[in-house]
């Protein structure tokens, strides 16, 4: 079998792309992860691939990046093969503004990058708009998924979600807009205003997830985001109505019950839908959940994994 290094070169020679020198901002210590870079038609979007075994692979949503799985993927690394990639506009990725940053571009470029990575037994792990997008590329795929993991996301149209629709107008329309270009609004401000406990959020953290944005071109998937919510709530459907496909999957929900936008409601859709869920709910915790969890979302999925083996295939 090819190395991840081995193939990591590869994808880079016939590309000829080279990997920048990582930001001033970003900690190593926090982050001690090799950058890798795979070039897509719109620019080079960037990726983690760490440890060896059975796969994890990481989706993160608005405005975040992998950095949000750290510390899950530090520990996971030492047993399980863990990918993590920041979708293009967001993290150490390209930031091409010409392109319409639109959940469908995310998956076109998560597709072209798992294809290069000889997938099998995959667990996916979404969070927020990394539910719909991890989700359209498994139905694309059912045949390589064997698990699914979700924190606070949703996979369908909430155009009947007055508050949804509320914020989706406001924070995707011109005001909005306005305010993720020219004040970098979404991780300085909504992002922090989405946590459960504020206290969840460090300094360094902050810094990490605004840092990713330092101008107002750089800024548009912030905006493009949340305005999609409801713009394109028929492709959201569309990806819904094959959830039949994957519904036989063990699925583990971790669910933050403060988060004000993605309510129980959400919450019992999917376990509704895939009968094979545990929920694991946590009082404390925001819209936020792999970064406001932390380290105490490995137990659950450590568990999660023991009791739903895969044998080298479906259980």
């Amino acid at each position: 079998m090819v190395s991840a290094d081995s193939r990591h070169a590869l994808i880079m020679a016939q590309t000829g792309s080279k990997n920048p020198h990582p930001p001033a901002w970003l900690d190593s210590s926090e982050y001690p992860f090799q950058s890798r870079y795979f070039q897509t038609p719109s620019g080079r979007l960037h990726y983690i691939e760490e440890g060896s075994g059975e796969t994890l692979i990481f989706i993160h949503g608005n405005p975040s990046w992998s950095f949000e799985y750290r510390r899950v993927i530090a520990h996971f690394r030492r047993t399980h093969r863990c990918i993590a990639l920041d979708h293009l506009g967001f993290g150490l990725s390209d930031k091409p503004y010409k392109e319409s940053l639109l959940p469908q571009f995310h998956v076109r470029n998560l597709e072209l990058l798992l294809a290069s990575l000889n997938l099998s037994n995959v667990t996916l792990v979404m969070h927020d708009w990394g539910g719909p997008i991890g989700m359209a590329w498994a139905l694309d795929h059912p045949e390589l998924v064997t698990r699914l993991i979700v924190h606070n996301s949703w996979c369908w149209s909430v155009q009947d979600q007055k508050a949804i629709r509320m914020f989706s107008n406001l924070a995707g329309g011109p005001l909005g807009r306005f305010l993720c270009r020219y004040f970098n609004l979404f991780p300085r401000v909504l992002m922090p205003a989405s946590f459960g406990d504020k206290a969840n959020l460090s300094d360094m953290a902050r810094r990490h997830f605004v840092s990713p944005f330092p101008t107002p071109r750089s800024r548009k998937g912030t905006w493009v985001f949340p305005r999609a919510i409801i713009g394109e709530s028929d492709w959201l459907e569309a990806v819904w109505k094959r959830h039949d496909v994957l519904a036989n999957l063990p699925m583990l929900l971790l669910w933050g019950m403060k988060d004000a936008g993605l309510s129980g409601d959400v919450l019992a859709r999917w376990e509704r839908a895939f009968p094979r869920h545990s929920t694991q709910r946590y009082g404390d915790v925001g819209h936020n959940v792999p970064e406001e969890l932390g380290a105490r979302a490995i137990l659950p999925i450590e568990r999660f994994l023991a009791e739903n083996p895969t044998n080298g295939g479906r259980k």
